[in-house]
């Protein structure tokens, strides 16, 4: 990834490496941005090795992964050193140029973490600043590859590809767009033409832009899948609208202004393909808005330098993209550049994914599988992108209502990996957690777990999430939303303490055994030593260490679902044993997988509020529902503290649930109203199998909050159709959790 600033950024996660070309002139800085993280710098240089660092001799061992790529040149020396280490402070740095060109390894040694233990693996990132300018250079290749082409800015090009292949569609600089355009080969050589037909496909695949997963397909006029997208690192693409054209230009006032349409023709005329004065493409990276008011509107692309939309051939082909020559508006950044087109034989093994990014200048990552993916992909093929995760939404063997009554009745596995997860450590570790958190936690015992609210200082909710208490000065961190990490660096930073905040995601990985079985299940595979809870003697929000199949376990009794169960917490290598043997242990009572989809009904029954959906940086822990989370005799000061005391003494919103009249879908963001007037909105909403009605969630004016009173929920403009709804108390289910307690 470039940066603003013209640094390319390479990033070496936990337990990895990143490999750097070198040429002499080069600057290059290395980060530890969490901190903690000990880093090896392996170098082969044409002579002598850069000044700041104690550079030694690496041993054979150190460099056989990489030693063909490092010795290719035998002029060079290699050296070795040893950078930041498990006591250096979150974003360190190192910097120091280049006199000779070489090769640089960057590795972030580590082992893996016990479930019980914190030594994580974090990354360690590498910029460089090129002596050469980087504007115009393509990232390095995902492969060996067949075609590596270049569309200067402003023209198109065609090309062929065989079934089965992959082409790879780079936008270079950033902000630039590329139409796509893909034609059935073998209908070509017949006469015959049919392109990829952007309203069937959208028809077909319920979605604007298809994308990685089940959904992934564009067809044609005659319903045949063409290409399927295999990797999107952007997301935001246009499937609606012609190519560029003469007529648009004259319209603008640019009459013979170059355009996408045109050239297409010349580049698709040796191919027997009729010209048209306006193409109908899939345009990569364009940003176009379909708004409110029925209009289309278009801004700046998303795309980054470097970003790309990876697809798959399903047929013989031919292709053609461009590098549009808009200019006159923002649809490349007013600037256009160049497109980069590589395809790779059918022989390459990509993985499925979209780029995840905690903040929108972070490098990406691909979606990844969580431990567990091999279990729950060889049961379900409706596996969704969740938080930078493939998770399932569904099993194929039993589906969403199958999968919710498991849960109420038996017991119930769900993979909730996707959790970030952030390892407290350090002299000042307590005092850190009690100033972010809306709980006190110098209350929290070792062995217990206390769930909390994550807020700014104008109340709102940053995320909500679990605190589990490891040892005195020791804590993790579990919630949802990634930058909670960055947020809590930073505050400690503020306020001067000595502490480690680093994350541990891909160290720990959980399933949720969940259900009134689930105690039974756990205690058959379960062992602890004698000062450890057993399964039949842990308390709700507390955790023991354990282990299952002689694997090493966190066994926490919390859940997402209402009912009593347990959070099993490991190492991912041993993530797929652990699932075998609690489905084993759970084959007797009835177990079964379940997906997102189910885990959402259980979790709105039981008022379990999600992120985006019942709260956001506009809600504060009392609108959420959630009051019960800000402790009332916390005396020291914590973010939000002031603003909570505030809008507690003046609520203004209230969370209430709605049992909901008839059968009719409602959906989040349906207004909720009381005669002409609006007085708040449904958060979440699903049909309740146990209670069979429809229920919701939603955020009222505190006026209309009272229980029973009537409200009406509306569709269309909210005034020609009306819902009839009533407050309830809430949960909706079990609302005095007894379930959950037993």
């Amino acid at each position: 990834m470039r940066t603003s600033d013209g640094w390319l950024r390479h990033v070496a996660l936990g337990d990895s490496e990143v490999r750097l070309e070198l040429s002499a002139g080069d600057r290059l800085r290395l980060f530890d941005p969490e901190g903690g993280q000990p880093g090896i710098v392996l170098l082969s240089v044409n002579g002598p090795p850069p000044d700041g660092l104690a550079w030694s001799s690496p041993s054979p061992a150190e460099v056989s992964d990489a030693a063909a790529w490092l010795t290719n040149n035998p002029s060079c020396a290699l050296f070795r050193a040893e950078v930041f280490g498990t006591t250096s402070v979150a974003g360190s740095q190192l910097e120091f140029s280049c006199a000779h060109p070489g090769r640089l390894v960057l590795r972030t040694p580590s082992l893996p973490m016990a479930p019980d233990g914190q030594e994580t693996a974090t990354p360690l990132v590498a910029e460089v600043f090129r002596e050469r300018p980087l504007k115009g250079e393509a990232p390095p290749p995902l492969a060996e590859p067949l075609l590596d082409l270049r569309i200067a800015a402003g023209t198109a090009a065609a090309y062929q590809v065989r079934a089965g292949d992959y082409i790879q569609v780079i936008d270079v600089d950033g902000r630039q767009c590329s139409d796509f355009l893909a034609f059935h080969a073998a209908d070509l050589e017949r006469g015959v033409e049919y392109g990829i037909d952007p309203t069937t496909t959208r028809t077909l695949m319920g979605t604007a832009n298809p994308g990685p997963g089940l959904h992934s397909k564009y067809y044609d006029g005659q319903q045949r899948p063409l290409v399927e997208i295999v990797r999107d690192t952007v997301g935001r693409h246009d499937t609606f609208m012609l190519a560029c054209s003469a007529k648009y230009y004259e319209d603008m006032g640019y009459p013979g202004h170059a355009n996408c349409s045109d050239n297409f023709n010349r580049a698709l005329a040796g191919h027997g393909i009729a010209a048209r004065t306006g193409w109908p493409a899939i345009n990569f990276f364009y940003n176009t808005l379909y708004q409110a008011d029925d209009t289309i509107t278009l801004d700046e692309p998303w795309s980054r330098p470097g970003d790309y939309v990876l697809l798959r051939a399903l047929t013989d082909l031919v292709c053609a993209s461009s590098s549009c020559t808009d200019d006159i508006d923002p649809a490349n950044g007013w600037n256009p550049t160049d497109i980069h087109v590589r395809t790779y034989p059918a022989a390459c093994n990509f993985s499925k994914g979209m780029a995840f990014r905690m903040s929108p200048d972070s490098e990406p990552r691909i979606t990844r599988e969580t431990g567990f993916h091999a279990a729950t992909a060889a049961l379900s093929r409706r596996m969704v992108e969740y938080r930078g995760f493939w998770l399932p939404e569904s099993f194929s063997g039993n589906g969403p209502i199958d999968e919710y009554w498991a849960c109420r009745e038996r017991a119930v596995l769900i993979d909730l990996s996707a959790l970030r997860k952030f390892e407290v450590t350090g002299p000042d570790a307590e005092a850190l957690v009690q100033a972010a958190v809306t709980r006190d936690i110098r209350k929290l015992a070792v062995g217990q777990v206390v769930y909390t609210a994550f807020c700014h200082e104008h109340g709102g909710m940053l995320d909500d999430g679990t605190v589990f208490r490891l040892c005195q000065n020791n804590f993790r961190v579990v919630c949802g939303d990634e930058y909670v990490g960055t947020w809590l660096r930073q505050l400690g930073q503020r306020l001067g303490l000595q502490v480690w905040v680093r994350g541990s995601t891909d160290q720990l990985h959980n399933v949720s055994l969940q259900g009134p079985k689930s105690r039974e299940i756990l205690r058959t595979v379960l062992t602890t030593l004698p000062h450890q809870a057993s399964a039949d003697e842990l308390k709700w929000f507390r955790f023991t260490v354990g282990k299952i199949d002689s694997r090493a376990v966190v066994v926490s009794r919390t859940g997402y679902t209402g009912e009593l169960g347990f959070e099993v917490w490991c190492h991912p290598n041993d993530a797929v044993a652990i699932w075998n043997t609690l489905m084993t242990a759970g084959e007797p009572h009835g177990i079964a997988p379940m997906g997102l989809s189910a885990l959402d009904m259980v979790r709105i029954e039981a008022g379990l509020v999600f992120a985006g959906y019942d709260f956001c940086d506009q809600t504060d822990p009392f609108e959420a529902g959630i009051g019960f989370a800000v402790a009332a005799d916390k005396s020291a000061d914590y973010m939000g503290k002031t603003a909570l005391d505030r809008r507690k003494a003046q609520p203004m919103r209230v969370l209430v649930g709605l049992d909901i009249e008839g059968h009719e879908c409602i959906h989040h963001g349906d207004p909720v109203y009381i005669g002409r007037a609006k007085i708040g909105e449904v958060t979440s909403a699903t049909r309740s199998p146990v209670l069979d009605r429809n229920i919701a969630l939603a955020r009222l004016d505190v006026s209309a909050g009272a229980l029973g009173t009537s409200v009406e929920i509306g569709k269309l403009d909210g005034l020609q159709k009306r819902i009839p709804a009533r407050v309830a108390r809430f949960p909706h289910y079990d609302p005095d959790k007894s379930r959950v307690r037993a």
